[in-house]
């Protein structure tokens, strides 16, 4: 499986820097879709929004992934903290990323690194088998 060694969170946070600077007059708040509910009220959902909302479906893959334990999972790890590092600086310095939409993409990176970890030495105390000495009986 390819996806063992990859940081999923990536795909939102590039689609984020695509959106944000290959068409910079596009508003993450606008209602990009409305839907009449049966309450008679109006939901709609912005892009920014929609984001968020597949973000934290990826971040259920990325929890999925943390309960294996092996190299690749260190690796991911690794590179999920780089990540979110990456987005950290981004959030700081660059002026497209200080939206509402991005700093929900850093808390969800955030909760990938220290969930990721936690599930992963959660896992790896349950795996844990202590060999012992078998006694032996002299005769």
């Amino acid at each position: 499986m390819f996806a063992l060694g990859f940081p999923l969170l990536l795909v939102p946070f590039a689609i984020y820097n695509i959106i944000a600077f290959l068409m910079p007059g596009l508003s993450w708040t606008g209602a990009l879709t409305t839907m009449h509910m049966v309450s008679g009220a109006d939901w709609s959902m912005s892009l920014g929004d929609m984001l968020i909302a597949f973000s934290v479906v990826v971040l259920f893959g990325e929890m999925m992934k943390a309960t294996r334990i092996g190299v690749r999972t260190v690796v991911d790890h690794g590179l999920s903290l780089l990540l979110f590092l990456a987005m950290l600086v981004e959030f700081i310095l660059v002026k497209q990323a200080a939206t509402a939409t991005f700093f929900l993409l850093l808390v969800i990176g955030i909760v990938d690194v220290m969930g990721g970890f936690a599930i992963t030495l959660r896992s790896a105390q349950r795996d844990l088998t202590v060999e012992g000495t078998v006694p032996h009986i002299m005769s």
